[in-house]
């Protein structure tokens, strides 16, 4: 906030199953009677490589909106961290922030090209192993009631104060998402700045949506054109199993 292994590919139905089909994967083995039916193998979390082929690409246009790529990595990193803990997954997802790391993950910048004050959408795609997807799910709506008063984020060199954490309406897409309204106060404490946050989990991956508006326009939502289409082409991905 504030600042913005296995390389082979999926088959066709495999990749479908670990898009779409919502499958949880379990961690501990279970013993199997006589008479139990084999169950599905759990699909293997998506590669980095699979998961650039189903985001968006530099310079790809979105309504108004143009995506690119980050030049330094990925925003709000293992860096920045919330007090109390318990809202870290409201801060960041990224690898070593959470209990939850991802296989793979891939960052885009979605806003509108030469225009320094306005919208900015980081959109960022992430594969779990071992179930770990829900439990993100699950530890982020732990956060979203829990810090529902507000938190502060740390970094480095800066701090910044939530004062409050809003469920709004998520999207109807995916295996289950969840949608968050920040109102956060500027760094001279005088101002009052909104932010949006949205993730979707489909099967074994999440999506997640950050909007960010320079300046102190409430913008209402993270853009759905953003999301919808970033929707569509995951899903087309699978189904052509990219």
């Amino acid at each position: 906030m504030f600042g913005a292994g296995n390389r082979q590919g999926l088959g066709t139905a495999a990749l479908v199953a670990v898009v779409l089909g919502g499958i949880g994967a379990c961690d501990g083995a279970k013993e199997k009677k006589a008479d139990d039916k084999p169950s599905a193998a759990v699909p293997a979390a998506l590669t980095e490589a699979q998961l650039k082929a189903v985001s968006f690409t530099e310079g790809e246009k979105v309504g108004a909106y143009t995506a690119s790529e980050y030049t330094l990595g990925g925003p709000l990193g293992e860096d920045y961290t919330a007090d109390p803990v318990v809202c870290q997954p409201l801060v960041s997802l990224a690898r070593g922030a959470t209990a939850h790391d991802p296989a793979a993950e891939v960052n885009r910048e979605v806003d509108v090209p030469g225009q320094m004050a306005g919208l900015s959408v980081a959109v960022q795609l992430r594969s779990y192993e071992k179930g770990r997807a829900a439990a993100v799910m699950k530890a982020l709506a732990t956060a979203g009631a829990s810090c529902a008063g507000g938190y502060v984020e740390e970094r480095a060199l800066a701090r910044a104060k939530v004062l409050t954490v809003e469920p709004v309406k998520a999207p109807a897409f995916g295996d289950e998402a969840r949608a968050y309204r920040f109102t956060v106060l500027d760094v001279k404490g005088k101002l009052k700045l909104y932010e949006y946050l949205t993730v979707v989990r489909s099967g074994s991956t999440t999506l997640s949506f950050r909007a960010e508006f320079l300046g102190t326009k409430d913008i209402g939502k993270v853009p759905e054109e953003v999301m919808n289409a970033q929707w569509e082409k995951f899903g087309a991905g699978a189904k052509s199993g990219a």
